[in-house]
């Protein structure tokens, strides 16, 4: 964050002597910092690889990918900070970013070679002699603790770096605003690199310890009268133990309110008898999150109506996966799965008899897409053109969610009572290899039986 991003007056709260007899006093007596430059970060050979690719697209451009600034809450408090995915990507610099830091790839200027050199720009630490290193409760080291300095920053990430002040803005300069760079940067995330594809499934496997340790307070959410903020609670904490942070709001939708596609007011009761839908994931510090969906019975025993749309979603899910290889259209995933929710309504007599009517109406019950791009965002590379995306070819690397779902709202007329307010989504994390696809999620339970077993043992705490 830089001082002009937001001003706060903290005159009525700060106490803090001026003096200069103060100053003297408070910047001397300190032991000196041990502060070595540590080794370089896995991640560097990949994001060097990266920056070279973009590099290749925007020949003699001076490129300037800032993190951003912190984000203003209510008056003088802040959101966590997390910087720009595409800066994220491009420095390997991920939730320990400082606020404000700024990578420039400036083209080389001798004529016989072509290419970038990058130089990362952060505020670095100020001395202990200075005001802000005890006055500042935005940046001071009393307030926020130390910041890196920059030998310590270039060591970890490869890049050379350079002050923040000392970054001089060009009219020619194309940052991430531009339209064309933004868009580069986030087809550049289509496909994954190794070092990528590892914290995908380290994300994963976090996030399903996230739902142990979920179903496993089902009791104490069934005690609670908001107890799917006893849901909500328990995964973050596994999100915080072993991430960074939740990668987006978890949605603990008990009852009907798993109707409510976004629904993340998690204020309702978690009662025996009905459905808890947890979609959730866990973002690492590297910040690539996991984005998973079960659906269980509370109880731990589906009903009779409730199993026969779990497994109406399940075999919707498997139909998408079963396609899933390079050279398809990624639009044929969404597609397979929407064959079988089609088939299985039409079965239970819920859609209108219609020959020949193209219309969907299935899609009342089903209104989403089946899949989106995984990564560093949980819907990654949104900016990517949309014959790159959905209209795109499958690669070997690329990472999505398959996600179908059937939501009957509770007040929807057009299908029998025992059908409403049932909702179910099932969603996996899927990468795809040179053969086929690997489920990243495969081990967290799926089937029916799987999931009561799965619910029954976690409540017993077997």
């Amino acid at each position: 964050m830089s001082e002009d991003d937001v001003q706060i007056d903290h005159s009525n709260r700060s106490t803090t002597p001026k003096s200069d007899r103060f100053l003297e006093y408070i910047s001397t007596g300190w032991a000196e910092r041990a502060d070595t430059v540590p080794a370089e970060l896995p991640v560097v050979p990949f994001a060097r690889a990266r920056r070279a690719a973009l590099s290749a697209q925007f020949p003699g451009a001076r490129l300037v990918l800032a993190a951003g600034a912190m984000k203003q809450r209510s008056n003088d408090t802040f959101y966590q900070y997390r910087p720009h995915s595409a800066f994220a990507h491009l420095t390997g610099w991920g939730a320990e970013s400082e606020p404000g830091a700024i990578l420039v790839l400036d083209p080389l200027t001798d004529g016989a070679e072509s290419g970038h050199t990058a130089t990362l720009y952060f505020r670095e630490r100020a001395g202990r002699d200075s005001e802000e290193f005890f006055a500042n409760p935005e940046i001071g080291e009393f307030w926020i603790g130390a910041r890196p300095s920059l030998a310590q920053v270039a060591g970890a990430l490869g890049i050379p770096t350079a002050p923040l002040e000392s970054f001089v803005a060009s009219d020619d300069d194309l940052g991430l605003e531009h339209p064309e760079l933004a868009r580069a940067t986030s087809e550049l995330r289509l496909v994954k690199d190794a070092f990528e594809l590892a914290e995908m499934q380290a994300a994963v496997d976090a996030t399903g310890r996230g739902f142990d340790d979920v179903l496993a307070a089902l009791p104490q959410a069934s005690e609670r009268p908001r107890g799917e903020r006893v849901v909500e609670g328990v995964f973050n904490q596994r999100a915080r133990l072993e991430g960074n942070t939740v990668g987006y709001e978890t949605i603990a939708a008990a009852g009907s309110h798993a109707c409510t596609l976004h629904w993340i007011r998690n204020d309702g009761h978690v009662r025996d008898g009905e459905l808890l839908l947890l979609d959730a994931g866990v973002e690492l510090d590297s910040l690539y999150t996991a984005d998973i969906t079960r659906t269980v019975p509370i109880s731990g025993t589906f009903t009779e109506v409730q199993r026969r749309v779990y497994e109406a979603v399940l075999e919707a899910a498997d139909a998408a996966r079963a396609i899933v290889r390079p050279g398809i259209r990624f639009g044929d995933v969404h597609d397979a799965a929407m064959a079988v929710i089609e088939r299985r309504t039409r079965e239970w007599g819920l859609l209108p008899s219609a020959e020949g009517d193209p219309t969907a109406y299935y899609r009342r019950y089903m209104v989403h897409g089946t899949s989106h791009h995984l990564g560093l965002d949980v819907h990654d590379c949104a900016q990517a053109r949309r014959d790159l995306y959905l209209d795109g070819i499958l690669e070997a690397g690329m990472v999505f969610t398959i996600e179908p779902g059937l939501y009957f709202q509770p007040d929807d007329l057009t299908v029998p009572e025992e059908y409403r307010g049932i909702g179910v989504r099932i969603e996996d994390d899927i990468v795809v290899t040179e053969t086929g696809c690997t489920n990243l999620s495969a081990e967290i339970p799926r089937t029916a039986d799987d999931v009561e077993q799965w619910v029954r043992a976690a409540r017993s705490g077997a």
